[in-house]
């Protein structure tokens, strides 16, 4: 999966940086900074929110699932708020919060 940016000129910023980390010019913690500030933050979403989103992407629940690379009942649990999406799956869900469901296609 590509890295998203917040925009173009932090990801030009992000990949300039990325360089000198590469080439040893930049330490571990620096670039751990410039990860923070460049690329898109991940917030936690509310069952409410996520139900939304499969809506507003006009998906079932298992056709968003098959997107999101988890199963239909897992989404389910996610708009009941039986569980909540953390790690891959709530990164995934900011992506298409921010850049519609073609954005994991």
């Amino acid at each position: 999966m590509t890295k998203q940016y917040k925009s173009e000129a932090l990801a030009a910023a992000h990949e300039a940086a990325l360089g000198l980390a590469e080439a040893g010019v930049m330490s571990k913690k620096t670039m751990r900074v410039f990860d923070e500030m460049c690329l898109t933050p991940v917030e936690a979403m509310s069952p409410e929110d996520i139900r939304a989103l499969r809506l507003r992407e006009n998906a079932s629940q298992a056709v968003f699932a098959r997107y999101l690379n988890v199963t239909a009942g897992l989404v389910s649990q996610w708009e009941r708020g039986e569980k909540r999406p953390r790690g891959a799956s709530l990164k995934l869900l900011t992506l298409v919060a921010k850049n519609g469901l073609g954005a994991v296609a």
